[in-house]
């Protein structure tokens, strides 16, 4: 069952999102927005097999803003969050774009956040647009929608955990 807002409200209080900016106008009817604290260019390809064991993560380069804002050129970059997400071993989250990115041509990809995670997140924005796109620090850009689940043993142990 997918958390309501007042749920939510609550979980939030007691630490499910951390580090946000503005409760009030991050929280929504059914979910949470997530801000941009940082965004990178991909330099270099990355390598993914079965077993994680030749797993190779593509360096990135930090782009700076200017004057509060990021101009970015179509292409894909990676999104950090200002938010640190503290999930219980019995909630899961799923991330969607905010509909006004999508409205500028801009989408985001999102892996699962499993129950037992804790950090920063981190995604993929995909700017189709052929002018690009202005997205301003802070800018509430990614809406996670956090359901329980069944209380479960085998939370989230990788590489990811307390990311920053």
């Amino acid at each position: 069952m997918k958390l309501n807002n007042e749920e939510l409200r609550e979980e939030v209080e007691r630490g499910l999102v951390e580090n946000y900016i503005d409760l009030e106008r991050q929280l929504t009817p059914n979910g949470f927005d997530l801000t941009v604290d940082e965004i990178h260019e991909f330099k270099g390809k990355g390598s993914l097999d079965f077993s994680n064991e030749e797993r190779d993560i593509p360096e990135t380069n930090k782009l700076e803003a200017s004057d509060g804002w990021w101009n970015l050129s179509p292409g894909s970059y990676k999104i950090k969050t200002n938010e640190i997400v503290d999930l219980p071993s019995d909630v899961i989250g799923f991330a969607y774009p905010r509909s006004s990115l999508l409205r500028m041509g801009c989408t985001i990809e999102n892996g699962v956040w499993d129950a037992g995670y804790r950090g920063k997140s981190e995604f993929l924005l995909i700017v189709e647009n052929e002018d690009g796109v202005r997205i301003q620090e802070d800018a509430r850009v990614n809406h996670i929608v956090f359901e329980r689940i069944s209380e479960t043993e085998n939370t989230y142990r990788g590489r990811y955990q307390e990311e920053s």
